[in-house]
């Protein structure tokens, strides 16, 4: 049933979609797929964002009537492998975007890449290597 075409959703709370966007979109990169366009009583505000025919999308959600505080822990990684350094400009933009470079938790992240928390306190590892299965 799970196979390597099967399609991921990575779903999270966050406290301001706004600035998760701009940290997402304007820092790293990804595109918008889905937001939800107006308020609908009872519905969560909704903003997807990764990849056009990716195979993963986050999906950020804001629930404004019953609001969830995101309760990021420092060992909850969205690790990216580059294959390459992390481009100084790069890591600039996403400073700018509204994240916040810190150390790892695990020193393996920070012998190979660079950590930043998103502005909901989730962290995101830019890592140098490549990944192989």
């Amino acid at each position: 049933m799970i196979d390597t075409v099967t399609r991921i959703r990575i779903a999270r709370p966050s406290r301001d979609l706004e600035a998760a966007e701009r940290f997402y979109v304007e820092g790293l990169g990804l595109d918008v797929l889905w937001r939800t366009t107006g308020r609908v009583p009872g519905e969560h505000d909704l903003l997807m964002l990764g990849l056009p025919d990716g195979a993963w999308h986050f999906e950020l959600t804001h629930d404004p009537e019953q609001p969830l505080d995101p309760t990021p822990t420092v060992d909850d990684l969205f690790v990216l492998y580059l294959g390459a350094p992390v481009d100084d400009a790069f890591l600039a933009r996403l400073t700018a975007a509204g994240g916040t470079r810190v150390p790892a938790h695990n020193p393996y992240w920070d012998d190979h890449g660079v950590t930043v928390t998103d502005p909901d306190g989730y962290r995101l590892v830019l890592c140098s290597r490549t990944w192989t299965a």
